[in-house]
């Protein structure tokens, strides 16, 4: 039933204001890294800032190890996230495709898995990298992220392929195909969003992880721009500035890889809900 004239104001509203409530911090971010240090402290807050100076992002950009930290987070995210979509795939084509004794107790076991905190797993990872020696090394955050974000990984793209007919895969073998031609051929490109929606998750949360980045890597050459960020404070003060202005520059690959994928991130967020 098609909504009145006032209901669809009052929904619009309600969504502007919404929205806003979500947009402020981001804005209040953006506004005091324009800000000198003596504004940023000034009891009085400008919506609309006065004067701005660029001078907080200098010292950011040019603070020791930026370049480094930033290389270091992109090869332990990126790494991680194609590693965990390569292996959900393989793992949620079998489970949504074919039905074996302990299936359900396996589906079940990896929901358990993502359900458990990841600060229970901190322990555990640290003497396994320990005892196999991988500590203080790039591969050791790798393989970490890429534990923790695999039972998301395989849980949701199994639901994305149990929403694709099988009838199709059938199709394509009757005119041809191999079992691994249909699948590459019309399996694969139906299961892009689902893709997409999963890599984002799965890119945030290593992207944003902080602790095992912190007493992973005890040389500072390894670290994380997570790690860095916590560098703009010291015993004395904190530089809000140059962490606002971080912040900002810390947010930017993530938005950039966001519009990267955003045009299958929707209809990617809307399917794959289907009964198992």
């Amino acid at each position: 039933m098609r909504k009145s004239l006032p209901a669809r104001v009052l929904v619009s509203v309600a969504g502007v204001l919404v929205a806003l409530l979500f947009l402020f911090p981001t804005y209040w971010m953006f506004t005091t890294s324009l800000k000198t240090p003596g504004d940023v402290l000034s009891p009085k807050y400008d919506l609309i800032p006065t004067s701005a100076t660029l001078s907080n992002f200098a010292s950011a950009l040019t603070k020791p190890g930026f370049v480094t930290y930033l290389t270091n987070s992109l090869i332990v995210t990126l790494g991680a996230v194609l590693a965990a979509l390569v292996v959900g795939v393989l793992a949620a084509i079998p489970l949504a495709r074919f039905r074996f004794r302990g299936r359900k107790g396996f589906l079940l076991l990896i929901l358990v898995a993502q359900l458990a905190p990841l600060s229970a797993l901190f322990i555990p990872m640290y003497l396994l990298m320990r005892d196999i020696g991988l500590l203080n090394t790039l591969p050791s955050l790798l393989l970490v992220y890429f534990a923790t974000s695999l039972p998301f990984t395989v849980w949701m793209l199994y639901g994305f392929v149990n929403g694709i007919p099988y009838d199709l895969e059938e199709a394509a073998m009757i005119d041809g195909c191999s079992r691994v031609g249909a699948f590459r051929r019309v399996t694969l490109p139906l299961l892009g969003p689902g893709l997409v929606t999963t890599s984002v998750f799965s890119f945030i949360t290593a992207w944003n992880e902080f602790l095992f980045a912190l007493v992973f890597m005890r040389d500072q050459s390894k670290q994380t721009l997570p790690v860095w960020l916590s560098s703009f404070k010291t015993a004395f003060s904190i530089d809000w500035g140059g962490v606002m202005a971080a912040s900002v520059i810390y947010a930017i690959p993530a938005v950039i890889f966001f519009l990267i994928v955003q045009r299958k991130l929707v209809s990617g967020m809307t399917a794959g809900a289907v009964k198992g």
